[in-house]
Parts: structure tokens; C-alpha cells; sequence
């Protein structure tokens, strides 16, 4: 598995398992993000809650930040970062599982005020995002796309 960041000697790390979806728009060539209010970019997903599956967990992350109705597609992969949480001053192992994703529905208005749907070129999305293991996921699905 890929793992990005540096784990650093001593410091106890909180593994955190998330599943993410890469929604791309074919025709224009856009990928959906979810900007939160610090201005920070992320892929559509998120933490795994208690015994909730892969599928579950990224229905349920698409309706909180999005208000949208997600349809889970092919498995692109799984890669982990090390980092730390100024938000939360805490360091984690982040352990991100991505697959494509659809949007099929509206669900209402997104749970997470302070998450807002933007879509972004595929290489802005690339260097905009916050996670360097979420960006390794853009480029691996856009070559699956690329080669198939």
C-alpha cells in the first residue's frame, strides 16, 4: 500500500479508516470536491462510523456534506497519509478506501453547513486538494479511465 507523509518517532498515532468517491464528469472534465469554510478541498467521503460498510459509510458522508444521493462504483484503490490535525491537534494515520461514485439523487440541503459541492478541473482538483493520499486517488482513477 502507498502511504504518504512521514511518521514521526514517538508520536502516538490515531488510525483513521475513511472511504472516499471520485465523481467525475466525463463531458467537462470535472471532478466534485467538498470545500469546508477554512477553505480547504477534499474528496466527497469520510470516517468509517462503528460497524457501517464501505458503501453505507460513503451514502451516508454524500447526503452530510453534500445533500446528494451517491451510487458506489468500481474500487480504485487504498493509500494513507500521516499527518497532523491542527483542527483537532492530534496526528493520524488516515487510511483512505476510494472508489468512483455517481450522483443519483438529491437528498436535501448538506447536513455539514460548513461543507459546499465545488467542481474542479481534474489537474486543479490534483493540487488543490488537502490530502496528498486523496490526490494519489484522482490520478489513479483518471488513468483507469485513461486506459480503459
Amino acid at each position: 500500500m502507498i502511504t504518504f507523509g512521514e511518521m514521526e518517532s514517538g508520536v502516538s498515532y490515531t488510525q483513521r479508516q475513511g472511504v472516499y468517491g471520485i465523481i467525475y464528469n466525463e463531458h467537462e472534465n470535472l471532478i466534485a470536491l467538498v470545500k469546508t469554510d477554512d477553505g480547504k478541498y477534499f474528496l466527497p467521503g469520510g470516517g468509517l462510523e462503528g460497524s457501517e460498510s464501505h458503501y453505507d459509510c460513503l451514502v451516508r458522508e454524500g447526503i452530510e456534506e453534500m445533500g446528494k444521493l451517491l451510487e458506489i462504483g468500481e474500487w480504485i484503490g487504498r493509500a494513507q497519509r500521516y499527518f497532523y490535525s491542527e483542527n483537532d491537534r492530534e496526528y493520524y494515520l488516515a487510511d483512505g478506501h476510494f472508489y468512483f461514485a455517481s450522483i443519483v439523487g438529491k437528498a436535501g440541503e448538506p447536513i455539514g453547513a460548513d461543507h459546499q459541492l465545488k467542481w474542479l478541473k481534474t489537474g486543479a482538483a490534483v493540487k488543490k486538494i488537502f490530502h496528498e493520499h486523496q490526490s494519489w486517488a484522482i490520478q489513479r482513477a483518471m488513468a483507469m479511465i485513461e486506459n480503459n
